[in-house]
């Protein structure tokens, strides 16, 4: 195909007014063929992907002059990464029992709007893809949630909202401090790099950059939409919000942040790596007072995401490949716990961790499976997070070995909550008793994950290697 990326944006679209004009019971069927027609574009693309070339598939045309904004489109090994991720996931997502018309609707607009903020070059179209993301999550959460659904649903719209007015003030800005330079208008991001800013226009736009960004990771302080958001989503919701709308922030931070104001970041770096020390420990210590499955996994993110940001943050290849290499393990294993709880609560109908003991006796393979996403999630090896782990420490310990020993100790403690959430729910005497095991459904829905878990743990370098060129682009960015 001549424009294979605007295939796989305009497939969604497609299957979303598919969903709307066909009858309602034809929904799930037309979302999933398109779910898995995304699916088999991105991945018929791997053959022909060369992760040393930089920006590949580049497609360029006019599209408000006036403005200088492009539609511009292009992936390197980040955002291909990225792609694969987010068609993968929503194809597995829409193997979950049957939802309304509605519902596929908003799914598919998610995914599309996804995959436009992951391909896009013009930081208007970035910008329009990442704030278009935010209105079918919120459909998605208030109206497929649980009881406090619509309240969680409008405080993650409220946080994220408000920290996107930082972005596009900043993104404003940062395009009249260009046509100031250049006297030439535009969003792009090779012409914007291609004219380095002065540091003091660096400092404060990095700043507006990172607020927008940061509420999206979620950075600590601004975490408190995520575990009202998580507890209260379908399942669905839960599963799309962890595995790739937490990713938007970094993958911002990494696509326009470090690249465009490097001397500015590397300037906020030491404050900005304590505060992903912070995240770090201050999620992984709430986990440990947790008594709901979704807020546990919830909190564990924001632990998690501080991993991603510390190695973002040091400025080195491994930190940075570390990170990206664990953005996408969290992805993949938040994805399945979320799975996973969500089956346990539709056989028993209660998030409570003390609600269930000695499910490994009634349900074998959920326990297997818990396990697995468990180890992945505490980084044992040879699964996939042991070696995100490793690489990400490494980098880190070369600028500052206290960050590395606060990164450990929140290992440590990630390790703790984990253990112990399986020893309270897997292990001892069973209640309750009469629950089914995994169905064939869902094991065909949950292996994917486990073999990715297990393939990447064994074959790391084929994901690093992806990810070589990029972080020496933005490591050269001065």
């Amino acid at each position: 195909m001549d424009h294979p990326l605007s295939a796989l944006l305009a497939g969604p679209l497609v299957g979303l007014l598919l969903v709307l004009f066909l009858p309602a019971s034809l929904s799930r069927l037309v979302a999933t063929v398109v779910a898995a027609a995304e699916l088999a574009l991105s991945l018929s693309l791997l053959p022909s992907f060369d992760p040393a070339r930089g920006f590949q598939w580049v497609e360029q045309a006019p599209w408000i002059p006036s403005l200088g904004a492009q539609y511009l489109i292009g992936v390197d090994g980040i955002s291909f990464a990225f792609v694969l991720l987010t068609t993968s996931i929503s194809f597995l997502t829409l193997l979950l029992p049957n939802k309304d018309k509605a519902f596929y609707a908003w799914f598919l607009l998610l995914e599309a709007a996804l995959l436009g903020t992951f391909v896009s070059l013009d930081l208007f179209l970035f910008f329009l893809c990442f704030e278009v993301v935010l209105i079918p999550m919120y459909f998605l959460i208030a109206g497929y949630g649980g009881e406090r659904a619509p309240q969680a649903a409008m405080k993650f719209f409220v946080y994220t909202v408000l920290g996107s007015v930082f972005l596009l003030i900043g993104i404003v800005a940062l395009h009249h401090q260009h046509f100031l330079l250049t006297q030439q208008r535009t969003f792009a991001l090779p012409a914007l790099l291609a004219t380095p800013l002065p540091l003091e226009a660096q400092r404060w736009l990095f700043w507006l950059f990172l607020v927008g960004f940061a509420v999206k990771i979620p950075m600590f302080p601004f975490h408190t939409w995520l575990p009202d958001a998580h507890t209260e989503a379908p399942t669905a919701g839960s599963v799309m919000l962890a595995a790739l709308l937490l990713k938007l922030g970094t993958y911002g931070l990494l696509r326009f942040s470090l690249p465009l104001f490097p001397l500015a970041a590397r300037e906020s770096a030491d404050f900005l790596a304590a505060v992903s020390v912070v995240a770090i420990l201050y999620g992984a210590l709430v986990c440990l007072m947790q008594t709901d499955w979704k807020r546990l996994i919830a909190y564990s993110s924001i632990s998690h995401m501080g991993f991603c940001t510390l190695g973002i943050f040091s400025f080195t290849p491994n930190g940075l490949a570390g990170s990206l290499f664990q953005q996408v393990n969290h992805g993949i294993a938040s994805a399945l716990l979320f799975l996973l709880v969500g089956a346990a609560y539709d056989r028993h109908g209660s998030r409570a961790i003390a609600a269930y003991t000695g499910l490994g006796k009634s349900m074998p393979i959920f326990a297997a499976v818990f396990l697995v996403a468990i180890l992945s999630s505490m980084g044992m090896p040879p699964l996939n997070g042991f070696v995100g782990e490793v690489v990400l420490i490494q980098g880190v310990y070369g600028v500052s070995p206290l960050w590395a020993a606060s990164a450990i100790l929140g290992i440590l403690l990630g390790a703790a909550y984990v253990l112990w959430l399986y020893q309270r729910t897997m292990l001892g005497e069973t209640k309750p008793t009469g629950l089914a095991d995994l169905s064939l459904r869902e094991i065909v829905m949950m292996t994917p994950f486990v073999i990715s878990i297990v393939w990447l743990g064994l074959q790391p370098a084929l994901l690093l290697h992806w990810f070589t060129q990029p972080v020496n682009t933005i490591l050269r960015s001065r």
